[in-house]
């Protein structure tokens, strides 16, 4: 009986370790992806760059969560990094832009090979919370996967007001490329 017992036992506790350790492999991150927009007119050279994104992938239901600090993105010019901190995006008011939403159409996340996808979910920006179906590429490779995005923002969809001495100089709709590289989560 004892014997039986404890054979039920370690088989249960492997089997809590296994499924453990394959939930646990299903989750992919970085802290380090890359964003980075264009506001950029004929006038004048906006852009600036953010290399710590936050993402994580659970490919078990393909559920996919972004975060960046406003406060992050880098700009060639330090008193466009204060404008934009101070004036527009309003950093201290609202600290983090954030996807939340879900693969659609799911690629095979085991299976090596490029994928058209687009994901669908809440874009906040700016304190406003939009609905959008965002296009991009996935790579799996390695045991990582790749994605890469570019998208527009219209500043008008998040109440982001320019001064009228400046309208011309800072586009109206910002062009956005993205690029996160996710391993494991450990």
């Amino acid at each position: 009986m004892k014997t039986h017992f404890f054979r039920v036992a370690c088989l249960a506790m492997f089997s809590t370790a296994l499924l453990s350790e394959n939930a646990f492999a299903q989750m992919f991150s970085t802290s380090g992806g890359n964003t980075k927009f264009s506001a950029s007119t004929p006038l004048e050279n906006i852009e600036a760059e953010n290399k710590k994104s936050q993402v994580i992938l659970n490919t078990a239901n393909s559920e996919i969560a972004i975060r960046m600090n406003m406060r992050d993105f880098v700009f060639p010019n330090k008193l466009m990094q204060e404008h934009f901190n101070e004036n527009y995006i309003e950093s201290e008011k609202y600290p983090t832009a954030t996807f939340s939403g879900k693969v659609d159409k799911a690629p095979d996340y085991a299976k090596d090979g490029d994928y058209d996808v687009s994901a669908t979910g809440k874009f906040t920006v700016h304190g406003v919370t939009r609905e959008r179906t965002i296009k991009g590429k996935m790579k799996v490779e390695g045991g990582k996967i790749t994605i890469s995005s570019d998208f527009e923002v219209a500043l008008v969809d998040h109440k982001i007001e320019v001064p009228k001495v400046v309208f011309v100089k800072i586009a109206q709709i910002i062009k956005v490329k993205a690029q996160y590289v996710l391993s494991p989560k450990k």
